[in-house]
């Protein structure tokens, strides 16, 4: 079908690339915005320009910077893997174009090696080392086609710049394996110095002979950091998981340098000042240190909550020190190492766990990630997510699985270990008291719907809360609260009190606030939240919880099966939760639920959504499925045949259900109600889940943030013809148009 476009374009990833870093062969279609941060591995510079520097991650992503890490574009994904380690960056000091990279995979001996010949932007990988768990990577200074790799198997050598590689170390070795740190003397490419999780080695002639180097060197000691003095060989450190250590006389013997905390057991890396050898940094997991001496004193120069995994030294202006940090992302400083703050525009390695518009601010986006403690926790763009802001003050460090808001616009966070409320004036994060946990007993939704108000009078505080007491008597957190209210007028609630032998109306008394009593404060991990009417449910480990004043307070309701559920999704009234083999839909908020049979071709429940009308949709790794009439019978829609789904959403402004799938694909399917003509759009990321913002999508990637879709401006500059505009459905999987 043709459509005819007037005087408009396409806004496309390539105008916006210049800005947020989506430039250059391989650039993705959909645009990543951050939030900025996360794991930050290497830190590499070009020998010719040390304003250009390349920095590794921990999901196989390759950033540039070319100011000196002021902010960092995307460069390219080496081996097209989101699993790839990248602790190890050589830049040919003859040739900046060419680069080789050592990777390894942490849960499993996997990596390689990967070479560049046009500056990063494409890899081949290197066919000898391929599966090898590349734990570091060293290059001789005065002969740059020398390269030694340390793996999990050995040490393995290359003398043409990494294209052939040969094992060094002997085979039937039991100690040199494991090799975490590599060191080649400045003078002499045949004297490498190995650091295995086991003590050091040396070779003085190119790895034909090996020697162990452990005198001075607590037994038992992971070697992570060798470096040796440019200047005066014979010098040489190494920190291990029992301090670091020195040696004058090329590693014959180690004595360990006082001044480093005892506590701050792994040193990562090591570095001189290129300008000032008698500076050492030393990368902890408990910090930056710095010493002025060659090692006789340190001090912490950054908090002891930073993990440090790489240190560099601008060797032209030695003031600008960069450290690449787990969580924090890259540090920068500018005096020296003194103070430190973030240098990560452009850069984001997060992992998103969800995503909530604000209801009332069209433009603000919220996202819940996890694994970076401190450095993590929530993120508030208010222009679309091209800017962001992080919002977890009071969460200490807390990982975020949901994100909901409440009937009132307040903002609810569910935590591995609670409920949180966002203050809208503090802007800080309040834990939900009044949650139950797993000892409270369940009160249904209609229980606490249809409670009797309690008129209030002026009566003394103290007397009005004692009578809500169960026992008559003041709490001291009941006293607080009535210093606090001293008089009070509202309206509150509260379940009548059955008697066996007749009916008894419920008791009207006279209180200052509602004051619950749960069992305990909930702790448990909150999956998700939805909201039907003026509900709000949240799925949890320890099952079912409603609220029925925007957060404030939590009931524990549902059936008994309800701690099994992990699903949850609703649609004004409708409401429908799941386990991964079982479904329960509600139709009335939550107040009544219904078994309904899944499927028989579906093995495990992964995604859900309810349309408005109360159409249920489930996915998983069989597919999708579509019941309209409570799971007598299920369909899949017809050009929406896939497998590996793993989130559905159904986005009642639009009447639109959007499909995101596991595995390689990059796509995001829309299905437009109540015609369910299927469209997709592919975003180039491998995609957690797909959510509407206005006239665009923004998704959520599996380890690099959040990507939004490009939109469509007008613009008098372009015009698009009919035939470049048509779009085939045959070039479509579906047979439908492609959405762009």
């Amino acid at each position: 079908m043709n459509r005819k476009w007037g005087v408009c374009a396409l806004l496309l990833a390539s105008v916006w690339a210049p800005l947020f870093g989506e430039a250059g062969p391989g650039a993705k279609p959909w645009v990543a915005f951050g939030p900025d941060g996360g794991d930050a591995r290497r830190i590499a510079p070009d020998p010719r320009d040390h304003s250009h520097l390349y920095l590794g991650t921990a999901n196989g992503w390759i950033y540039e910077s070319h100011n000196g890490g002021a902010s960092w574009v995307r460069l390219a994904q080496v081996g097209k893997r989101d699993d790839l380690v990248l602790d190890s960056i050589s830049v040919d000091a003859q040739n900046p174009n060419h680069i080789v990279v050592g990777a390894w995979v942490i849960d499993r001996p996997d990596g390689g090696i990967y070479i560049s010949w046009d500056a990063g932007v494409t890899w081949t990988n290197q066919p000898e080392m391929r599966g090898q768990s590349i734990r570091a990577l060293g290059e001789s200074s005065s002969n740059p086609r020398i390269l030694v790799a340390g793996t999990l198997q050995g040490v393995y050598r290359s003398t043409d710049g990494g294209q052939r590689w040969k094992r060094i170390s002997p085979a039937d070795n039991a100690e040199i394996h494991n090799v975490e740190s590599i060191a080649i003397d400045p003078k002499d490419p045949n004297i490498i110095y190995a650091g295995t999780w086991h003590l050091p080695w040396k070779s003085v002639d190119g790895g034909d002979h090996w020697n162990s180097i452990k005198q001075g060197i607590i037994e038992d000691s992971d070697v992570f950091s060798i470096i040796v003095d440019p200047i005066t060989p014979s010098t040489v450190f190494a920190s291990a998981c029992s301090g670091i250590y020195k040696s004058d006389n090329a590693g014959l013997r180690f004595d360990k340098i006082q001044g480093i905390p005892s506590s701050a057991r792994r040193t990562r890396k090591l570095l001189q000042d290129p300008t000032n050898l008698n500076t050492v940094f030393a990368g902890t997991t408990e910090g930056l240190f710095r010493s002025t001496d060659s090692g006789k004193t340190w001090f912490r120069t950054t908090g002891p909550e930073t993990i440090v995994n790489d240190v560099a030294v601008d060797m032209t202006n030695p003031k600008r020190v960069l450290i690449a940090t787990d969580r924090g992302g890259v540090m920068a400083s500018d005096d020296g190492g003194d103070t430190f703050h973030a240098s990560n525009r452009g850069f984001s390695a997060r992992q998103v766990t969800s995503i909530k518009r604000d209801n009332n601010r069209p433009d603000t986006l919220f996202v819940g990630v996890v694994n970076d403690k401190d450095w993590g926790g929530v993120f508030q763009s208010d222009n679309g997510g091209q800017s962001w802001i992080q919002r977890s003050d009071g969460l200490s460090g807390r990982d975020v699985f949901s994100l909901g808001q409440a009937p009132d616009g307040t903002m609810i966070a569910g935590t591995a270990h609670g409920l949180f409320r966002l203050d809208s004036i503090t802007r800080a994060w309040n834990r939900v008291e009044s949650a139950p946990g797993v000892a409270a007993r369940p009160e249904s939704v209609q229980a606490i719907l249809t409670r009797a108000p309690v008129p209030v009078t002026p009566e003394a505080p103290a007397a009005q809360i004692a009578k809500q007491s169960p026992r008559g008597k003041l709490t001291r957190k009941q006293q607080l609260a009535a210093k606090r209210h001293p008089v009070a007028t509202r309206t509150v609630t509260r379940a009548s009190k059955p008697v066996a032998h007749k009916h008894v109306a419920p008791k009207q008394v006279v209180a200052a606030a509602p004051v619950p009593t749960p069992a305990r404060v909930f702790d448990g991990s909150v999956y998700a939240f939805a909201t039907a009417g003026q509900s709000m449910l949240a799925i949890t480990s320890d099952g079912l919880l409603t609220s029925v004043d925007s957060g404030l307070n939590w009931t524990a309701t549902g059936p008994s099966s309800s701690p099994d559920w992990r699903f949850l999704a609703a649609a004004r009234k409708n409401v429908v939760a799941a386990s991964l083999h079982t479904i329960q839909v509600s139709s009335d908020s939550g107040i009544i639920w219904e078994s309904v049979t899944p499927p028989e071709a579906l093995t495990q429940i992964a995604a859900v959504a309810i349309e408005s009308s109360g159409e249920i949709w489930l996915g998983g790794s069989q597919g999708v499925f579509v019941t309209t009439n409570r799971g007598k019978s299920w369909s899949t829609p017809k050009n929406l045949y896939l497998s590996g789904v793993n989130n559905i959403f159904y986005d009642e402004p639009s009447d639109r259900v959007m499909i995101t799938t596991a595995g390689n694909s990059s796509l995001v399917f829309t299905v437009q109600l109540p015609t369910r003509q299927v469209t997709f759009t592919d975003t180039g990321w491998n995609l957690r889940f797909a959510r509407s913002l206005g006239d665009h999508i923004v998704a959520a990637t599996l380890f690099d943030g959040i990507v939004v879709q490009p939109r469509m401006v007008a613009t008098p500059i372009a015009t698009l013809t009919p035939t470049q505009a048509e779009v085939s459905s045959a070039s479509s999987p579906t047979g439908q148009a492609k959405q762009d």
